[in-house]
């Protein structure tokens, strides 16, 4: 069984006008089942994407929501031999009492995203979906450009004409991809250097290892 981007709930969400419209968790997922279980054997069940309330036993659990997650996650504890995948390291402890907890660093298709990559012709922006809100929150300095809600294949190259981006997780990788430097802004994680470019296939590889050391 597969609970993936496709169900009916994560079709809803991508049509609604705001922050679902272009949720990361849905390009992530999508990538997760093109690049990463085809090159993972296992028996298990996979759950790429929230969807609902919908789980399974003996699955493999992708979390997205890290600010949240006890919470949005609450459901999953009445399913048996869950495997949860956090990809931050400050995710582990707080999932392992949820269940098995595998730590897979954050990770991107590399090469979809190099194809964007162009001369830079700007200097400065803050990306991400809520980076209008960051804006305001944190201490962003005036003149910074705002890249908000739009789909990724506008936001990528858009993001690659920018010599330098405020920006944090899959979105801070692929930044650095295309050759900018990310500069810190949030107080959770104060150092870009925990954003290393990490490909959908050398995380295949982890994850297998991983799963084979849980499921021996």
């Amino acid at each position: 069984m597969i609970i993936n981007h496709d169900e009916p709930e994560c079709k809803e969400a991508r049509i609604k006008i705001g922050k679902h419209k272009y949720n990361g968790a849905q390009y992530y997922s999508r990538e997760i089942c093109k690049n990463i279980l085809p090159n993972v054997k296992t028996d298990r069940n996979w759950i790429t994407i929230k969807a609902g309330e919908k789980g399974c036993d003996h699955s493999i659990c992708f979390i997205h929501n890290n600010v949240t997650f006890e919470e949005t996650y609450a459901y999953m504890k009445k399913y048996k031999d869950v495997v949860y995948v956090v990809g931050l390291m400050d995710m582990i402890e707080r999932a392992e009492k949820f269940g098995k907890t595998i730590y897979l660093p954050l990770n991107v298709d590399c090469e979809y995203v190099r194809q964007f990559k162009t001369e830079k012709t700007k200097d400065t922006a803050i990306v991400g979906r809520d980076s209008a809100k960051w804006f305001d929150q944190y201490d962003i300095p005036c003149g910074v450009d705002i890249l908000g809600l739009m789909p990724r294949e506008k936001l990528l190259p858009e993001m690659a004409k920018y010599r330098r981006v405020y920006a944090i997780g899959r979105t801070a990788i692929e930044a650095q991809i295309l050759g900018c430097e990310v500069l810190p802004f949030h107080p959770r994680f104060p150092n870009p250097s925990i954003w290393w470019v990490v490909d959908n296939s050398y995380a295949a590889k982890i994850l297998q290892q991983e799963l084979d050391e849980i499921d021996r």
